[in-house]
């Protein structure tokens, strides 16, 4: 199937629905960005020190070349696998709240996305284990019918709760004044036909 400019795929909707009203035309505006806590970052980065120190000290002790090697090659490994992939991972996870929808981005190898509409969300729930309440972070429930996003380790996890439920409420406030809007038009003379028809 060829693919379409998203230009004549606007025109072909509007043909067929009629323009949209002013209300759809106002911009989508980033209001938060953020990363999952940082104290996430401690473990790898200690281990990162722990590993470059025993390596400075170990590699090059050795009275056989391959063994030397060899001992290079394991903290090399060790440095990727328990430091720099964490680190990495921490980086890659990204949330971004706009004012209609919340998108979270992750991934290090393969990119993963996911969204989630502030017209579907019913609710907006905060949980805090005991570590993340002494570091001011928390997990974001957001209720989408009978399932749940969650927004895992925010940091000003309360400040950040706040402005989404006021975000799910705007937007709740406007669809409800589109749909009236829309109700109060007289009914257009578009005709539908079956496409495969």
């Amino acid at each position: 199937m060829p693919s379409r400019h998203p230009q004549s795929l606007t025109s072909e909707v509007e043909s067929v629905l009629g323009p949209a009203p002013a209300e759809y035309g106002q911009p989508e505006v980033v209001v938060l960005r953020f990363r999952r806590h940082g104290r996430r970052l401690v473990l790898p980065v200690l281990v990162l020190v722990a590993i470059a120190g025993a390596a400075g000290y170990w590699v090059g002790t050795f009275v056989e070349g391959w063994m030397n090697l060899l001992a290079a090659g394991g903290a090399v490994a060790l440095a990727l696998l328990l430091g720099v992939f964490p680190v990495l991972r921490w980086l890659t996870f990204r949330t971004t709240v706009t004012t209609r929808r919340v998108i979270q981005r992750h991934g290090v190898f393969s990119r993963h996305r996911s969204e989630v509409s502030f017209v579907r969300i019913r609710e907006v729930r905060t949980r805090r284990t005991l570590a993340q309440r002494l570091f001011g972070s928390g997990d974001i429930d957001l209720h989408v019918g009978a399932e749940r996003s969650t927004i895992a380790d925010v940091p000003g996890v309360a400040a950040a709760a706040d402005a989404l439920q006021e975000l799910v409420e705007r937007n709740y406030a406007h669809a409800t004044r589109v749909e009236r809007r829309l109700g109060d038009r007289p009914p257009s003379n578009v005709s539908f036909t079956n496409p495969e028809a």
